[in-house]
């Protein structure tokens, strides 16, 4: 057999449904309803064609610089991705060793696993964690619940841990708080920080991710990635959206005042919705009359809820499993879309 061990007993990562069909109401997969800054339409129509002949800068040297600059600190200490989850690869390379472990939240961003099991190592949920566990991933706003640690609580977890922690900050423009500062402290060893042009920035279809941290580590990134893993297109679209924050924390701000209203809109229906500090909420429907609220019934309620809801042409996401199987999980869009979901909800009678 050519295939490795562990890759014939991977468990592969399920990205989220692109669906084609017109008229369908997509809401699964945290993206930003919003266009991009027009920045970036700019970038675009002015980018020099005989670029494309050429290598881009495999440092990224323009894009690391602003990113620098934007977060309060040194280019030396920012590394950049093909997509946050080359970053997160390139530090299960970098950061564990074959006898050690990976650990995250559970329930969290489930590539996690699948990162771990490609690299060929355990992964453990917090309550694991020992003197094996080399890398700490840390999603703050947490997927899919939405939940915020304060940095502080994060901080002294870095403090205490032996290895490296990896905040993997995707929704962090949505979240009252952040722990940017955290990565940039001067007395910081084993803390980075993990950002995404996916959400806040409307570029999930440029796959540019970053990273801020001590620069031992970063160096130690640049060793593993590709030469050239960041093409010059990306690199000149994502430096355009990075230098027009007004854009992009506008549309973040309307998220929130979306998410805010559409969570009021299904509590009065019923649902449970913990507060969410993203750009999604993990709501669980009501139960009816005679029919339990948890266990194996709420989790056959729900994933017919998903069912429905795909028949009436909206999308959400659904994880099996039982910390995640009584929810699904809503990406806010525009008003007009959630108003969209919340009157397929009352028509179909999930209350």
């Amino acid at each position: 057999m050519r295939i490795a061990k562990h890759v014939r007993k991977l468990e592969e990562y399920v990205p989220g449904e692109q669906p084609k069909g017109r008229g369908v109401v997509k809401l699964n997969t945290n993206e930003n309803p919003y266009p991009p800054s027009p920045a970036c339409a700019k970038a675009l129509a002015g980018f020099d064609l005989d670029r494309l002949r050429r290598y881009p800068d495999p440092n990224y040297s323009e894009l690391r610089e602003a990113l620098a600059s934007l977060n309060g600190t040194t280019p030396e200490r920012v590394f950049v991705g093909n997509g946050s989850d080359e970053v997160l690869s390139i530090a299960a390379r970098c950061f564990v060793e074959d006898d050690e472990t990976i650990a995250s939240l559970d329930p969290s961003y489930s590539l996690y696993k699948t990162l771990a099991a490609i690299r060929d190592v355990r992964w453990t949920g917090p309550s694991g964690v020992g003197p094996k566990c080399s890398l700490f991933l840390w999603t703050n706003p947490n997927a899919p619940t939405g939940s915020f640690a304060e940095p502080a609580e994060i901080a002294a977890f870095a403090a205490k841990f032996r290895g490296v922690v990896i905040v993997d900050e995707a929704y962090a423009d949505f979240a009252r708080a952040n722990c940017m500062s955290l990565a940039t402290a001067e007395g910081n060893r084993n803390l980075i920080v993990m950002r995404t042009f996916s959400k806040s920035y409307s570029l999930a279809g440029l796959r540019v991710g970053y990273c801020v941290g001590p620069e031992d580590l970063v160096r130690a990134m640049y060793k593993v990635k590709d030469s050239y893993n960041v093409d010059a297109v990306a690199q000149a679209v994502a430096l355009a959206a990075v230098k027009d924050q007004k854009w992009m924390k506008t549309n973040a701000a309307k998220v929130v005042r979306t998410r805010e209203r559409f969570s009021k809109a299904l509590e009065e229906r019923g649902w449970d919705v913990p507060h969410s500090e993203s750009n999604f909420v993990f709501a669980r429907p009501p139960a009816p009359a005679g029919v339990r609220a948890s266990g194996k019934a709420a989790h056959e309620r729900t994933e017919a809820v998903f069912h429905a809801l795909r028949k009436a042409n909206i999308i959400v996401r659904y994880f099996k499993g039982p910390k995640t199987g009584d929810r699904i999980r809503i990406t806010i869009g525009t008003d007009k879309q959630m108003d969209t979901l919340t009157r397929a909800i009352d028509e179909l009678s999930i209350r």
